[in-house]
């Protein structure tokens, strides 16, 4: 009974409970795909023993008839970050933490277990994730599978190449400012950054620690449909996570289904704050116009955002004292000093943007926040969700010392993170936010796709999701990886 490691998730748990391949030979697909893959340095720690002896137990449920849940069977993986497994090793991506095995399940990994997943491994990251680029000290960089020596992006980037390169449908990641939506814009997959409280976490160090930006975790996976379905089973309230949200009438499987016809979009090829490389506005562009072939309402939209300088510093100053926070309780809780500890210098640089501001600078960036939060309500008006590119270039170096360009379509620009990316907007706003396949560039590099929807509008930007999943379909560009 094998399994097609191309198949949706959706479509092995079918196969699983009508007994048309088993769990077992899913999980053996996935561990075989992994290994072969491994140059790309997608997985921090593969759980092979636990994994096929959990596949097998799915099998045996399967068998009397038991329905496990959603992914019944179904390999998964989670970023070695905030989603931890009791039992196996937690990272955060730092070298002097390759020992530190996790005490607790993260409402993630329960959430998944809980719908019948097995997990197969977790996913690498920078360190702390603090970056666009998943490369660090401990296994090193992780490439796109469309070119080996570009990024798959950051700081989710294990998950959305282990996806992409068809180890497993559905992983999970994390998003402040870019981290879910830029590797599934590096990666040609679909990553979707929900709405503040939507999925909830356990974080027991800091509970408040999550908003100023919005930091949230999400899915990565293939399909529209399958992010909708991880969707379901992480999202919903959890009393441990003080801003999560009540339960809604939300059906994101069925938002799918909603006809182009009855869709509108508004759309802004660089959200009128930054620079955006030829290639990747002609691509965006071309996948608006197969929406809108398709019967999607389009218009194009104005963003009256403040300017690039003063958003930016307010998203520094901010994002910079979550760092510079985190820093101090992994200090207090691990016993590492990050001033003289062995860990990348971009590491070190993005925590001291946090440890010289006061508490007024930080809360002064809320008004220019505000501004860009009515800003973008505002373009979007009366439309089902604002669309924009993801990342102004095509995917960059995978090595933290491989620069960010340093001119796009012709403007000089600093060469750093924010110039590559038109993702961190939504932290600070907090809509959100889908990175959805637009296309391929003619050297083969993909090119992602914004859907920015409002506050816990999620259904929405899945249904835009799906129309240009249909419009536009995006998995004939795995055939080459898939082998």
């Amino acid at each position: 009974m094998g399994m097609d490691v191309t198949a949706s998730a959706r479509e092995r748990v079918a196969a699983i409970q009508n007994g048309a391949a088993s769990s077992a030979s899913a999980v053996g697909a996935a561990l075989e795909r992994i290994d072969a893959i491994e140059d790309l340095n997608a997985f921090v720690t593969v759980l092979e023993d636990a994994a096929r002896d959990r596949a097998r137990d799915a099998d045996a449920a399967a068998d009397d008839g038991e329905d496990r849940g959603p992914l019944h069977g179904v390999p998964v993986a989670v970023k070695d970050l905030r989603d931890r497994k009791v039992g196996v090793r937690n990272t955060l991506g730092l070298a002097a933490l390759s020992d530190n095995v996790a005490e607790t399940n993260s409402i993630a990994v329960e959430r998944l277990e809980a719908a019948g997943a097995v997990i197969v491994g977790t996913t690498n990251t920078p360190a702390l994730a603090h970056t666009i680029k998943t490369d660090n000290r401990l296994v090193g960089a992780t490439a796109t599978p469309f070119d080996h020596e570009r990024s798959a992006g950051g700081s989710s980037g294990g998950s959305a190449a282990a996806v992409a390169a068809g180890c497993v449908p559905i992983a999970t990641g994390s998003d402040i400012g870019g981290s879910l939506r830029v590797p599934a814009a590096c990666c040609n997959v679909v990553g979707l950054k929900p709405s503040h409280g939507r999925v909830p976490s356990n974080s027991r160090l800091d509970a408040f620690d999550t908003h100023s930006p919005f930091m949230v975790g999400g899915p990565i996976a293939r399909t529209v449909e399958d992010t909708a379905l991880a969707l379901e089973v992480l999202s919903g309230p959890d009393h441990r996570d003080p801003f999560s949200v009540p339960a809604g009438d939300d059906d994101f499987l069925k938002a799918i289904d909603r006809p182009a016809t009855e869709l509108s979009i508004a759309y802004s090829p660089d959200l009128d704050l930054q620079p955006v490389d030829p290639v990747v506005r002609e691509t965006v562009g071309d996948a608006v116009a197969d929406l809108e072939a398709t019967g999607v309402t389009v218009r194009d939209a104005d963003v009256s955002l403040p300017d690039s300088g003063t958003l930016r510093q307010a998203y520094y100053a901010q994002v910079g004292a979550y760092f510079a926070s985190v820093a101090e309780r992994v200090e207090d809780r691990y016993g590492i000093d990050f001033e003289t500890a062995d860990v990348e210098e971009t590491l070190r640089s993005t925590i001291a943007l946090g440890r010289t501001l006061d508490s007024l600078e930080e809360r002064r960036a809320n008004g220019p926040r505000t501004e860009a939060y009515h800003a973008i309500e505002a373009a979007m008006g009366d439309a089902d969700a604002l669309v924009t590119p993801t990342l102004t270039v095509p995917p960059y170096g995978k090595h933290l010392s491989d620069r960010y360009p340093t001119e796009i379509d012709g403007h000089d620009v600093d060469g750093i993170p924010t110039d590559a990316m038109l993702t961190w907007v939504f932290n600070l706003t907090g809509h959100p936010v889908a990175s959805v396949p637009a296309g391929l560039t003619d050297d083969g590099l993909p090119v992602g796709l914004q859907v920015v929807g409002r506050r816990y509008a999620e259904s929405d930007v899945l249904a835009v999701a799906a129309a240009l999943e249909r419009a536009r379909p995006w998995s004939r560009h795995y055939r080459d990886i898939d082998g």
